[in-house]
């Protein structure tokens, strides 16, 4: 088994590897608590999980859903290069950082791109309008050269903002959004990054990789077109996807084990790097805190963390453990669960979000090739 791994590492090494390291750095929500903002901001942009995903609008995509990511990589827009700090999500399609024209108090402290400075930059007389939940993210469209992970994307759509919404983004510890879902759900048609790599071969294969480290530890990377295999050394158990719009599988039941039983007649889930948390029904949630003896803001007794039952996640036949030690968190001798709720409407049926909660306890691999998402455990 190690001489095969050694050889899997060696062919690795070989090829060339497009790995994008994530840094794991102060969410919008910690950047605003320092700062007193939080209260404020909450009660301003009322936040549910769910109308990133069950949006009524030209194309919704509220920023409060990335108000608690932690990882961020970097990529390059232009020629020559313009640097840009995004958030590479599994639950949108469009890329977009803001531009020279935004005049928003948004946009003052980020970077922006510059046109008049790429060489390579094609302008469009397109628009593009993201709506939030209290103001909207407005601008244009235009083509110019991506890098991600030293692959050139050439000509490749993405939107400048004009506009950001509030003030709050103004402490936003990223720049922008790039997003890994499916070309059904890019907002003006826009052609997503991935799906360039792949049409113009750039990726030796149809499919990305993505590892979360755990606490403060370092190595979280996405790896563009192959799977690394010092991280599936446990197998990877592979689950068909339901739909392709997010990554979107189905779920067999939930069981808190001997507490209680969630989603007895199968439920749907999107596997999101774009949701810190892991993100369920109103109704569940209630079950869930009464169960693990939670309070209603989802806060337990710390001493009382290592007595809690695993959560088993039951997919396509087969068991994914969620352990307490990866869905209790600690910060200033608090600690809380790492769930939340969301409203799903009735017609959706029940829908969960596995945000990086689950994701940071395996390997997760993101196939187009087989329209599959793979899960190996991390040891």
């Amino acid at each position: 088994m190690k001489l095969l791994l050694l050889f899997s590492l060696v062919a690795l090494a070989q090829c060339l590897v497009h790995r994008i390291p994530l840094r794991k750095g102060k969410s919008l929500r910690q950047s605003l608590q320092e700062r007193g903002l939080l209260e404020r901001y909450l009660k301003k942009h009322p936040y549910d999980p769910a109308a990133k995903y069950f949006s009524t609008g030209v194309s919704s995509e509220p920023m409060q859903n990335y108000m608690d990511n932690s990882y961020y990589g970097t990529i390059s827009i232009g020629t020559p290069p313009q640097d840009f700090t995004v958030i590479f999500d599994t639950g949108s399609s469009n890329l977009w950082v803001p531009s020279v024209y935004c005049t928003s108090l948004s946009c003052s402290n980020h970077n922006r791109f510059n046109p008049a400075k790429s060489s390579t930059f094609i302008s469009t007389n397109e628009s593009v309008y993201i709506a939030y939940g209290t103001g909207s993210l407005s601008g244009v469209l235009g083509y110019d050269t991506v890098n991600v992970a030293d692959i050139e994307v050439y000509n490749q759509i993405f939107g400048l903002s004009e506009t950001e919404p509030g003030d709050f983004f103004y402490y936003s510890p990223f720049d922008g959004i790039l997003g890994l879902a499916f070309p059904s759900l890019a907002s003006s048609g826009a052609t997503p990054v991935f799906d360039n790599m792949m049409n113009e071969g750039l990726v030796a294969r149809d499919l990305f990789s993505v590892y979360l480290s755990k606490n403060e530890e370092s190595g979280s990377f996405v790896l563009f077109g192959a799977i690394d295999p010092y991280y599936v050394t446990n197998g990877i158990s592979w689950i068909p996807l339901s739909a392709e719009t997010y990554w979107q599988i189905t779920m067999d039941r939930v069981s808190i084990m001997g507490r209680a039983e969630l989603c007895q007649d199968s439920c749907q889930a999107i596997v999101d790097t774009g949701t810190s948390l892991l993100a369920m029904p109103n109704e569940y949630l209630t079950v869930v805190l009464r169960a693990l003896g939670a309070t209603s803001n989802g806060e337990i007794d710390c001493e009382y963390r290592n007595s809690l039952p695993d959560i088993v996640f039951y997919i396509n036949g087969m068991e994914f453990p969620l352990t307490p030690s990866a869905y209790v968190t600690e910060s200033n001798g608090v600690c809380s669960l790492g769930f939340q709720s969301m409203n799903v409407p009735t017609e959706s049926g029940e829908m969960w979000i596995l945000g990086d909660v689950f994701i940071r306890e395996y390997y997760v691999i993101f196939s187009r090739a087989k329209n599959m998402v793979g899960l190996s455990r991390l040891s």
